[in-house]
């Protein structure tokens, strides 16, 4: 596990939201400071500022991540940290990024609410230690995982849980544990069309079942957590989205689509 200096240096935090503010607190209580940028501030100028800084944290919207990655020095790349949900090696290697740190989180935080964990969150990189650090500091758990396969495993996992949860809630609502004990065949439905996304958006053959029992350990470690998150329609038009532009039938998404989304 990474230890603080004693002057430690600064982490660079992108996305100050619920998430961002878990690590921001888990690094200050490690004894690093923390540098919030903000949408209104240029991040290439902050990142000039802090050169010796220790890592670039990014914790933003799946929308903005984009138009954050864009402005990220070549310098700063092994220096990045992702927390992001629907990630993907794509999603960073597009920006020429080989090797990030990656983080896949299981636990959340609500608004006015204590931060709630799951199962220990997954992470792989150069800065993963930094990672286990800050969460240790608010008493949760992270895992390290050795290779870059294997972290892609655990990035499809979460991307199946939260695509399939939130879809599936769309028409039935209720819990995850409602949801496979009353609704098993919707929610393996759903998750087969994810996976077939997933295989294509990762560009190699996935085994669904290994990927299923990851899903059903996150149901596990919460399981009256709710199936319709607040973005649940917007992760539906992307995934048809990107079905449609892979050529990927989703016949289950289709249908949940013209009976639950507006416009």
């Amino acid at each position: 596990m990474e230890q603080p200096s004693r002057l430690s240096a600064p982490v660079v935090i992108v996305g100050l939201g619920e998430i961002g503010l878990v690590f921001a607190q888990g690094l200050l209580k490690n004894g690093h400071p923390v540098l919030p940028v903000t949408r209104e501030q240029s991040l290439p100028k902050i990142l000039a500022s802090v050169p010796d800084a220790l890592a670039l944290l990014v914790s933003v919207a799946e929308k903005d991540l984009d138009a954050v990655l864009a402005q990220v020095p070549a310098d700063w790349h092994e220096r990045l940290i992702l927390i992001q949900n629907e990630l993907l090696p794509k999603d960073w290697k597009r920006f020429g990024i080989e090797h990030p740190t990656v983080a896949s989180i299981w636990f959340e935080k609500k608004p006015g609410k204590l931060v709630k964990q799951l199962m220990p969150s997954p992470v792989w990189g150069p800065k993963a230690g930094l990672v286990e650090m800050a969460l240790s500091g608010v008493g949760l758990e992270a895992r390290i995982v050795d290779t870059s396969e294997e972290m892609l495993e655990e990035l499809v996992i979460k991307n199946v849980y939260i695509l399939t949860t939130n879809i599936a809630g769309l028409q039935v609502g209720g819990d995850v544990s409602g949801l496979w004990q009353d609704h098993e065949d919707l929610a393996r439905g759903i998750a087969d069309e994810v996976i077939d996304i997933q295989e294509r958006l990762v560009g190699m053959a996935l085994t669904p079942e290994p990927l299923i029992e990851g899903m059903l350990a996150g149901f596990e470690g919460d399981p009256e957590h709710p199936c319709k998150g607040r973005t649940a329609e917007a992760r539906l038009r992307r995934a048809l989205e990107q079905a449609r532009s892979l050529n990927v039938p989703t016949p289950r998404m289709d249908a949940i689509a013209a009976s639950c989304l507006s416009g």
